[in-house]
């Protein structure tokens, strides 16, 4: 299996690690499906995003 990583890189680790809540919590959007693991990264310039493990 590989990372889904999501389309859009956030400022701050916070705005990403709601996004991260909300996916743990309510599966992903418009399906019922919950991934395995849900990680929040951070690139080389310094902006976070999100990836999850199905």
């Amino acid at each position: 299996m590989a990372w889904v990583y999501t389309g859009k890189l956030y400022a701050t680790e916070f705005q990403a690690d709601c996004l991260a809540t909300r996916i743990r919590e309510e599966g992903i959007f418009f399906t019922s499906r919950f991934p395995r693991y849900v990680y929040v990264y951070r690139t080389k310039k310094g902006r976070y995003g999100v990836k999850y493990l199905w």
